[in-house]
């Protein structure tokens, strides 16, 4: 399913939340505008937290430490995040008019916060050399079970080359997942595909993606695609990047 979303009076665009919208996915995500000056506080009791920055530059503080990202947009590939457990107060400062994304799930681990910068995730690139360069994107990826096996979520970004596909060849995996769109171009648009249907993504929409349903999407010509993928790993069974199970018919392309 994808869903066309909207801010609230208080800048807030809520993606999906645990007890509520979209509860399926085991994740509460909203977006949240920030003017200059404006900050936000959090301090969940049951919760990890994620906050990404999308847009602006904007102070992260935690336990006494504070460090500032900046980036104009996320096609700038300039990814700062950080990463807390449960009962670990951040507050998000907006030094310019800024977006930040939060992601959180119920995890009982404790573990060290961790800011993530440019120079830290990794980055990879895909498909440059497949099916005519069809599938050209490339993928950022701020922690997932490699480097954070404590956490019980995945964040990551997909930056789709116009007219290019990614998540691709058509997969599956059994841990639900969320995909947020935003294009370099407000008008900007592409095709999802989730399970059996197709749907039109455009700029700050979501994408749910359900467990076992195939999925692929596509940028449309002059448009790069980006959208930040946020799985909530299954109790006992967490998503490794080899947590990719292609469809049987298109299994040929993954020898193209």
């Amino acid at each position: 399913m994808l869903e066309y979303l909207s801010y609230d009076e208080n800048g807030k665009k809520t993606v999906c939340e645990m007890n509520g919208f979209h509860a399926e996915m085991g994740l509460t995500i909203w977006v949240q505008k920030l003017p200059a000056g404006a900050s936000v506080t959090i301090c969940d009791p049951a919760n990890e937290t994620a906050a990404l920055l999308l847009s602006g530059e904007a102070e992260f503080a935690w336990g006494g430490n504070r460090a500032t990202g900046k980036r104009r947009d996320p096609f700038e590939r300039l990814p700062y995040a950080l990463h807390v457990c449960k009962n670990t107060q951040i507050t998000v400062t907006a030094q310019t008019d800024s977006e930040v994304l939060f992601q959180q799930t119920d995890n009982d681990r404790i573990f060290d916060p961790v800011f993530y910068t440019p120079e830290t995730c990794l980055y990879q690139e895909f498909g440059k050399g497949q099916w005519g360069g069809a599938g050209h994107r490339i993928v950022s990826t701020m922690f997932d079970y490699d480097n954070a096996p404590y956490s019980n979520m995945v964040m990551g970004e997909v930056f789709t080359q116009p007219g290019k596909w990614s998540s691709y060849p058509p997969h599956h995996h059994p841990q639900p997942e969320v995909y947020y769109y935003m294009f370099d171009k407000p008008q900007g648009f592409g095709a999802c595909f989730n399970g059996e249907n197709a749907y039109k993504s455009t700029h700050g929409s979501a994408c749910y993606i359900q467990p076992g349903d195939d999925h692929q999407q596509a940028a449309a010509p002059g448009y790069e695609m980006y959208y930040v993928w946020m799985i909530r790993h299954i109790d006992g069974d967490p998503w490794y990047k080899t947590t990719r199970f292609v469809a049987p018919a298109h299994e040929w392309l993954t020898k193209e």
